[in-house]
Order: structure tokens, then sequence, then C-alpha cells
């Protein structure tokens, strides 16, 4: 196995610990022949080099940018390796002012080296339940590895992004929800090639999110085991060991439990970004549809109501720890308020809002975005 950016193994979370770990519960995929796969692979990266054309020009989006993000079609452990690479770089600044608070106490160092392989474990869990549920993901904040490439670092230093593509994941849930796999599989790639499209073509959101994500980690005071406690928990609920009158446990995700006043702020900030990027990705994957996927209605009833209802308990009892029913209000929300834009001022008004960090929406906003029409339109025409 191949380490995960130097010396992994130290510090609160081990995080080769937490890929092998993954990797050997990650659960298969669909059965498919060595030849179904190479032509689903085929078709995933064909579709996706169409999709950016189709959302380039409906979108009206960064049609002269030349980019380098790759798109790469990955299984489940090619998921999990990623993204361990991307936590590692965004936590970074977080685990280590934990680290250095707990080197500072007596017998820190020996507590740490057992915590990081305790929280490698439970991390692992959990990214192999989710490994099994993500159909695709723009990695804005994807450091470039051996075996995963990404785009040229951003003027931060920091690396590009990628495009990844689930292959099995897709496959499962086009079988799942028994619609036609071509139109799927196009499908999928619009909802992701538009967040391509939205961090190539907007040079500073990268480095603005970036910047908010590291100000609400900055702000975080609470004490390490506090933390881990939150990843312990959600691997207990996978495991099946948490006892049931812990299950709601007040409906604390693992966000919410180290907000300061000054962190609340922020994630107010961060919830109207993502519910925008979200919605506006939904918003383009609907617009395109009818004019190239042949049977979007039905993938996107079908879909709408997976999405709605979840899975089992447990998937329910995950998704409120992990905060993954904030993310489902996201995109019903920042659809909404992306519709009810571009109905009143068009696509080109639409896109102002990608002019400067000040031109994004509040939360308030994507409540009301009449608002934001006011604030942004009015005060351009004044």
């Amino acid at each position: 196995m191949t380490s995960i950016g130097g010396a992994a193994s130290t510090g609160m979370v081990d995080w080769n610990l937490a890929v092998a770990t993954a990797t050997r519960l990650v659960r298969p995929g669909p059965e498919v022949s060595r030849d179904e796969a190479r032509a689903i692979v085929a078709e995933l990266r064909r579709h996706a080099k169409a999709s950016e054309e189709h959302v380039r020009g409906f979108t009206r989006m960064g049609e002269d940018v030349v980019h380098d993000t790759p798109v790469l079609v990955v299984d489940r452990p090619g998921w999990v390796r990623a993204n361990v690479a991307g936590f590692r770089e965004i936590l970074k600044p977080l685990l280590d002012k934990m680290q250095e608070r707990r080197g500072s106490s007596p017998g820190g160092a020996v507590l740490g080296a057992v915590g990081g392989k305790v929280t490698g474990v439970e991390l692992g869990m959990l990214l192999s339940f989710l490994s099994s549920r993500v159909l695709g993901q723009y990695e804005t904040f994807a450091p470039a590895t051996r075996d995963l490439p990404a785009g040229s670092a951003t003027a931060s230093g920091s690396g590009g992004g990628r495009l990844l593509l689930v292959a099995p994941n897709i496959v499962h849930v086009e079988r799942e929800l028994d619609v036609q796999p071509h139109d799927f599989r196009l499908w999928v790639c619009l909802h992701e090639e538009t967040h391509r499209t939205q961090f190539t073509a907007v040079p500073w959101l990268r480095d603005h999110l970036e910047g908010e994500i590291q100000s609400f980690l900055g702000e975080t005071e609470v004490d390490p085991m506090t933390v881990l406690e939150r990843i312990r928990e959600a691997a207990q609920s996978l495991s099946g060991s948490r006892p049931d009158t812990e299950e709601d446990d007040g409906g604390r995700s693992l966000v919410e439990i180290v907000q300061t006043p000054a962190q609340r702020e922020i994630l107010g900030r961060l919830t109207a970004v993502m519910s925008l990027l979200e919605g506006h990705a939904d918003f383009v994957m609907d617009g395109v549809g009818p004019a190239v996927v042949p049977s979007v209605a039905e993938i996107r009833e079908k879909f709408q109501q997976r999405r709605a209802k979840g899975a089992s308990r447990l998937d329910l009892a995950l998704r409120k720890l992990l905060g993954l029913d904030a993310k489902l209000r996201q995109y019903r929300d920042g659809e909404r308020f992306v519709r009810a834009v571009v109905d009143e001022v068009g696509m080109d008004g639409f896109n102002r809002v990608w002019t400067s960090p000040n031109t994004l929406p509040t939360k308030a906003e994507i409540a009301k975005p009449a608002d934001w029409v006011a604030r942004v339109h009015r005060k351009s025409e004044s």
C-alpha cells in the first residue's frame, strides 16, 4: 500500500491505517465482466468530455477557460484514497493544533500514538460506508499523488482539483432505479462537470472556500477527545454497537459540536456557498438534461425519491451524525434559489453571483432570492 504523503502514521490520525481499514471493509461493487467494466469506464470518460461542452454552453461559464483538472474513473478503494489525501490536506492545521495541545499534556505522546491508530480505524470504517454511496465528486482541495493526479497548483500553492466518477456506485444505482444506463451515466456526469466548471471558471472561488474552511477550523478550541469521540460514535453506529438510546443525541453533527459564535457566522456563509454550488449543479442537470438525456424526467423522479427517503435506519442515523441531512437541504434550497434568480434576471444576471465573494448569496438570501437580486442588481444599476 502506498503511504498517503510521507509520515502518514504520525499525529492525531493514522491516515495509512484509515486507508487500509476502509479498503479491507469496503463492500464489493455490482458484478460486471471485465469487458463490461472496460466499456463502462470508457463511456464515463466520453460522457465527462461531452458534459464539459454541454455545461459551458448552458451556463455561459468558462467557455474560454483551458483547465487541466483530470477526470478519474475510480473504484471504491480509489475513492477512499483520494478522499483521505484531500482530508489530510484540509484538516492539517486543525490536527496540528490538536496534536500540539495533546503533546503538552502528561503522557500526550503515547496517547497520541494510540489515539491516532484508533481514529484511523474508525475513520476507515466511515469511509468504507461512504465509499459505496458517492456517485461522483469534484475534489476541490486535491493534492496530486503518484496514483491520483490533480490539476496545477493554485496561486496559494495548494493542489488543483480533480473530477472523480465512482463507476461501481453509478452502475449500482442505475440498476437499483431501473433506468436507462447510458442516460443515467451522462446525467451524473453533467452534475459533476458543473462543479468542475464552477471552480475552473471562477478563479477566486477555491481559495475563498479554503479560506473560510481554515477560518472555521482555526476557531476550534474543542478538546481533541471530543472530536475523536464523535468519530467513534459514528463508527459505533456502523457496527451496531451504539445503544439505541444514544442514537439521536440531540441531533448534533460532527460539525455542530465545534461551533463558537465566530464559527456559526462562518458556517452560515459556508452553508450558503455550498447550497449555491449544489443547487446550481442540480439546476444545470435539469436544464441540459431534456436536450441530451431522453429519459431525464424518469431519472430525476426516481433519484429524488431515493435521495429523500435514504435507506435504512442506520443510514438516517449516520446522515444526521455526519451532517449529510444538511447536504440534502442544500440541494433543494440552492436549486430553488438558482431557478428563482434565473427566472427573474436571466442566466447572465444570475452569473453576477460569480463576480466576487461579495456577490455570493448569504444564507438568508438563499431562502429569499429576491433579496439577493435587489442587493446585487439594484446596487450595480444605481
